[in-house]
Formats: C-alpha cells, sequence, structure tokens
C-alpha cells in the first residue's frame, strides 16, 4: 500500500466519538436537577404573588370568583375614601417610623461599633436590644396599648392620642434594633485608621462624621430604611392593637374584610403596594450605584434589606 492510498484509507475510515467521562455525566446531571429545583423554589415563593396580581384584574364581586378581565378593582378602590385613608395612614406611618428608627439605630449601631466601654456592656446592650425582636409581637401589643393610654390620659401627654403617632412609636420601637445591627455589622468591619488620619490633620468630630463616617455607613442606613419600611408596611398585630378609629392602617383593613368576604379592591391595592416595594428597592439600588458600590455590595445590601 502506498503512502498516498495510507492517507486516503485514514481521512475516509470513521472517526469514533471520545467517550465522555463519567464524573462529567454526573456533574452535567447534578446541574439540571438543581435548575430544576430552583425553578421550582421560585414558583413555590412567587406563584401566589402571581394569583394574586392576577386576580387584581377580575371584575367580580368577591375575590375568589373571576367573572373577566378589567380594571374595575383599581378604579372601585381609588373612589373608596376608606380605602385610600388607610393606604395614606400606612405609607404616613412606615415613612416616619422608617425615619425614626434609622435616626435612633444609625446612633446606636455606631455606638456600638465604636464603643470603648467594657465588652461586656456592649454584649448586655446587644441582647437588650435583641429582646424586642425575639418578642412575640402580640406582648408587644399588649403592653404598648396600656402604655399609649397611660400616657395619653394619665400623663396628658395628647400626642400619644392621636392614630398616626401611636403606629409610628409603635413601628418604631420594633424596628430601631434591625437598623442598629445593620449599621453596627457595617462599622465594624471599617478601617478606624481612616477617621484617625482625619482627626490628625485637624479635622472636627462633626466633619469626620459627615464626610467619612456617614458615607461609608450608607449602605447599611439605606438597608435598615429599608427593612424599617417594610416591617411597618406589613405590620398587622401591633396595629391592630394601638390604632384608634380614623387612623386603621392597610393590614387591619384588610384583617377586618375577612369577617365578609375580600374584594378584588384588596388584591388590586396589594399590587400596588408591592410595586412600590419594588421601586423602593430600585432607589436603594440606584443610589448604592452611584455611591461607588459594585454588584456584590449591593446585592448583599438588598439581602440585608
Amino acid at each position: 500500500m502506498t503512502v498516498l492510498e495510507t492517507r486516503a484509507s485514514t481521512a475516509t475510515a470513521p472517526v469514533e466519538p471520545a467517550e465522555v467521562p463519567l464524573n462529567r455525566k454526573r456533574r452535567d446531571g447534578v446541574r439540571i436537577g438543581l435548575t430544576v429545583w430552583g425553578v421550582l423554589v421560585f414558583l413555590f415563593l412567587f406563584l401566589p404573588i402571581i394569583v394574586m396580581l392576577a386576580y387584581s384584574f377580575n371584575t367580580g364581586r368577591l375575590l375568589a370568583t373571576w367573572q373577566g378581565f378589567g380594571f374595575t378593582a383599581y378604579t372601585s378602590a381609588w373612589a373608596s375614601p376608606v380605602i385610600r385613608g388607610s393606604v395614606f395612614t400606612s405609607l404616613e406611618a412606615a415613612v416616619g417610623a422608617a425615619a425614626v428608627s434609622t435616626i435612633l439605630g444609625t446612633l446606636g449601631g455606631l455606638a456600638l461599633a465604636r464603643s470603648r466601654v467594657k465588652a461586656n456592656w456592649v454584649i448586655w446592650a446587644t441582647v437588650l436590644l435583641s429582646i424586642t425582636l425575639f418578642t412575640p409581637e402580640i406582648v408587644d401589643a399588649v403592653s404598648m396599648l396600656p402604655w399609649f393610654v397611660s400616657l395619653g390620659t394619665d400623663f396628658g401627654i395628647g400626642i400619644f392620642s392621636n392614630g398616626l403617632v401611636r403606629l409610628v412609636t409603635s413601628h418604631a420601637v420594633l424596628s430601631v434594633a434591625v437598623v442598629t445591627f445593620i449599621v453596627r455589622a457595617r462599622m465594624q468591619g471599617m478601617d478606624e485608621s481612616l477617621e484617625e488620619a482625619a482627626a490628625d490633620l485637624y479635622a472636627p468630630p462633626l466633619k469626620r462624621f459627615w464626610q467619612i463616617t456617614l458615607p461609608v455607613a450608607s449602605p447599611a442606613i439605606w438597608a435598615g430604611a429599608l427593612m424599617s419600611f417594610t416591617l411597618s408596611l406589613d405590620n398587622t398585630i401591633v396595629s391592630s392593637f394601638v390604632q384608634v378609629p380614623g387612623s386603621t392602617p392597610w393590614p387591619v383593613y384588610i384583617f377586618s374584610s375577612l369577617k365578609v368576604g375580600l374584594r378584588p379592591e384588596i388584591a388590586a391595592v396589594s399590587t400596588v403596594m408591592f410595586i412600590l416595594t419594588l421601586v423602593a428597592l430600585a432607589v436603594v439600588a440606584l443610589v448604592l450605584r452611584r455611591g461607588g458600590a459594585n454588584a456584590e455590595e449591593m446585592a448583599k445590601t438588598l439581602a440585608s434589606a
């Protein structure tokens, strides 16, 4: 056989496919299984929200009875002064509670992170703050109601007879610890040499706070504010105890509507509130992006919120 014949026979011979390693097949199978499992988990989490979004366009009288597609629920909800009042009350209470808890929690987190006292005092302060997180909300509600009544009647502090003030105060009490822990975790990882260098350059304490400490802590502050806003927005147990007639928040209104049957207006307003939460997340992400945070830092901040 000549060289040309050998080359021709070699070129025309069928090439057998290389065998795929067994461990590679196993990795591919595990990857596919994890992907399917992840999709099922996300469906389990978001399918109820999708159903709520769909039924917000129900034109029927009751939420669970589908009669047709339309925007009747949205127009009816906007035309109802009771629904509008409860939604505005929830938003006002959430903004107020977020502002109060963010200010107090930021100062508390900075104090715990920069404390020069003995470690035992810091531990006890952390334990006392944790009590507000682990105490059942029904206990908080039962204790806050007579407290507000005593402040308004026995001590003559009339401001605590206002329903909105009660909501803001009670929701802030439940959120201060969350903001404190988030800010403390952020500031404990900060290099103190930056503040020390500014002090060596004769920068006054207030200027060091505004130009160094506050920008570094801003991601945690925004995360804590968003967390406080969300916790206040969906608080039902404490709100149902401390609210007064004329200042009924949206979750309490939904809870009272269960006695007569849920209407599509409930799903419509809940959809709007859900979109507002997404907008709040987008605003925080935009602020973090403009502040120079990368994708990983943004994800950690939003996840902590």
